[in-house]
């Protein structure tokens, strides 16, 4: 198996996407970073640097965008999500622009970058703008598929991809990407585990020591959270009664927090979370921080019996 990470995958797929859709891309001094150098090569008469000035790249894609065209801007998440808040709320979301928002090196696994360049709100922060769909893929052909998706969406996206090289999970000949959909992985009858982006190999590694165990796992994967796959999720706790989250962001406002929502509306059951617990980020090495803080198959694993023995 493979490893990619999903921002290369994303330079690819607006490289290989600029043949088929009439899209423009900005970037605020990072495209080396984001990979959307990939597309300037190729585009160079549709790409635009706009320099470290993430709200004002914002702006002018709204304006292009409101003459019809498709356009995705890029940076880091913490700028893109965290910076251009207002821009992208006002001139992108009120009016329901086509701005595709390509936000690279999310989570902790950022790494030696540290804190203030760990972005582990993003997700909370574009979940409360109207209309905005929340894309975090968990390989490169979710992400390739992802990018594609975007394009084809009437209205703003905001797009997850992280720095570090993950395993190559799905084929891409084979695979099916909805959006706003939920892709169960493995079949169990004991509890649920919904993951999203670099959380899906370790859910699926936690399910495998699960069954060691004799306790059976239902593994789902979560690329769209915003709009949610209620569906998928109020099956799953009606039929395994319990339910854990894993995700590379903050418990609070993420994924925890759209499935708790949906349980608690639909088929309340025991769930137990799998993020940062509220903290900051600190600067390390990814390997080690993701163990830190408990992001990992064993801490998930361990969830799983907990939240199984809360079961009535």
């Amino acid at each position: 198996m493979g490893k990619i990470a999903t921002r290369e995958a994303y330079g690819l797929a607006l490289a290989e996407f600029g043949e088929k859709y009439d899209i423009i891309v900005f970037d605020a001094d990072l495209s080396k970073s984001t990979k959307t150098d990939t597309f300037k090569k190729k585009f160079p008469e549709r790409f635009f640097n706009a320099g470290i000035a993430e709200a004002n790249m914002v702006a002018t894609a709204a304006g292009i965008a409101a003459t019809g065209k498709t356009v995705f801007v890029s940076s880091f998440a913490m700028f893109a999500a965290g910076r251009a808040f207002e821009q992208i709320r006002n001139s992108v979301g009120y009016p329901h622009l086509n701005v595709k928002i390509g936000a690279t090196h999310a989570g902790i696994s950022v790494g030696e970058d540290g804190a203030t360049h760990q972005c582990l709100e993003d997700i909370g922060i574009m979940r409360t703008i109207p209309g905005m769909v929340i894309l975090n893929p968990a390989d490169a052909t979710e992400s390739i598929l992802a990018v594609e998706a975007a394009i084809k969406h009437d209205g703003p996206v905001y797009l997850r991809f992280g720095r570090l090289a993950v395993p190559e999970l799905f084929d891409r000949a084979t695979y099916k990407f909805e959006l706003g959909k939920g892709v169960q992985l493995a079949e169990g009858s004991d509890v649920t585990i919904i993951a999203t982006g670099l959380m899906v190999p370790e859910a699926i590694e936690a399910g495998k020591a699960l069954a060691e165990e004799g306790i059976s796992a239902r593994i789902i994967n979560i690329h769209t959270i915003k709009p949610i796959d209620r569906e998928i999720i109020a099956k799953a706790a009606k039929e395994t009664g319990a339910i854990v989250t894993a995700e590379e962001h903050n418990i609070i406002g993420g994924l925890g927090s759209a499935v708790a929502e949906v349980l608690c509306e639909t088929c309340p059951v025991p769930m137990l979370r799998v993020g940062t617990e509220d903290k900051f980020g600190k600067s390390g090495k990814p390997a080690i921080l993701l163990e830190e803080y408990g992001l990992t198959a064993k801490n998930i694993a361990q969830k799983a019996k907990e939240a199984i023995a809360l079961k009535k």
